[in-house]
């Protein structure tokens, strides 16, 4: 049983440590996802641009 319980603290320590550098992965993820999106709808602005002024 306490090696049960070990075990169990030693899993909790690691989630407690590393849920915030999780989290952070997460986030920059989501700025990455919303600035590449924004990229391709500006890209694709600029093109209909070029074309009407040619």
């Amino acid at each position: 049983m306490n090696t049960a319980m070990n075990y169990l603290a030693v899993l909790f320590v690691f989630l407690l440590l590393s849920a915030p550098s999780l989290y952070g992965m997460a986030y920059d993820r989501r700025i990455d996802r919303q600035l590449r999106a924004a990229s391709a709808g500006r890209a694709d602005h600029r093109g209909s641009r070029y074309e009407r002024a040619a």
